[in-house]
């Protein structure tokens, strides 16, 4: 019986996954590097979409002490995104760095699992990261996750309330795993005089920081997103226009796009 990936991927979910990497990783702390490693590991904990990187205690430079670990909330939903660090869904023990002070600020968390060889999770926010010679933004980089953008001459409208906000044969498919197709839509095929520059600003791992764009038709929501300064292989996206299927109507065509993630599950809006 043939193993669809995809739902093999889901049903992992609830697991701690691993996988070590080659790369050098530093990580820096206000100007001073607390980890230099070409020995990390990529961990998931149980409902994480997005790893963190996990590096042997002994290559952390610092005063570390072990910290009471916080109750895990009801409720939680059954897939977490990069955000809140705090919440552990596995065994183990929050790690702290002590500052000048004498206070310590949880910086990392160490899980139980043997199979870790007590390395440390990191928690990616609090530090300033680089893989070999290149700055990282948003999470560690999955790398088992890919993005490809197709030019696409298939019929995409955008409609909202009834009345249409684009209309092209000229988009660029995004495919990034795991996630919606998202159609990037050229300006000029875009009504921008019905789109309002939103304060809203994300940074993706992959693909840069996403500037928002809100509908006067809709309240000022916000349903578009762009990317001015595009990361590696977004670059072919730069400052094309992308749309919500959730919040408007997309069709391509003449098909309605459906399928995205719920606001309650998506993990977070740099996954866009």
């Amino acid at each position: 019986m043939a193993l669809d990936l995809h739902e093999q991927w889901f049903r992992g979910l609830g697991e701690l996954r691993c996988s070590a990497t080659t790369k050098r990783l530093r990580a820096s702390r206000g100007g001073a590097t607390v980890v230099d490693t070409t020995d990390a590991y990529l961990v998931w904990e149980p409902r994480r979409v997005v790893p963190e990187y996990a590096v042997p205690a002994t290559t952390l430079t610092g005063s570390f002490v072990d910290l009471p670990r916080r109750a895990v909330p009801d409720g939680l939903p059954p897939v977490l995104g990069p955000r809140h660090f705090e919440l552990h869904t596995c065994p183990g023990t929050p790690v702290g760095l002590q500052g000048g002070d004498g206070e310590s600020v949880e910086i990392g968390f160490r899980p139980d699992d043997p199979d870790l060889g007590g390395r440390v999770l990191l928690d990616f926010a609090k530090f300033e990261w680089v893989e070999e010679d290149q700055p990282i933004t948003g999470h560690a980089h999955d790398p088992y996750k890919r993005i490809d953008v197709l030019r696409s001459d298939r019929h995409v409208v955008v409609e909202l309330g009834g009345t249409v906000l684009a209309d092209s044969r000229r988009a660029m498919a995004l495919y990034e795993t795991f996630l919606p197709t998202r159609w990037y839509l050229p300006r000029e095929d875009v009504r921008m005089d019905l789109l309002t520059p939103s304060d809203a600003h994300t940074v993706c791992a992959y693909k840069g920081q996403a500037s928002y764009l809100s509908a006067d038709l809709d309240g000022g929501t916000d349903i578009a997103w762009f990317y001015p300064e595009p990361l590696d292989d977004a670059v072919p996206v730069r400052d094309l226009v992308a749309f919500w299927s959730e919040r408007t109507d997309l069709t391509v065509d003449d098909e309605r796009v459906t399928g995205g993630m719920p606001d309650a599950e998506r993990p977070a809006r740099e996954s866009l």
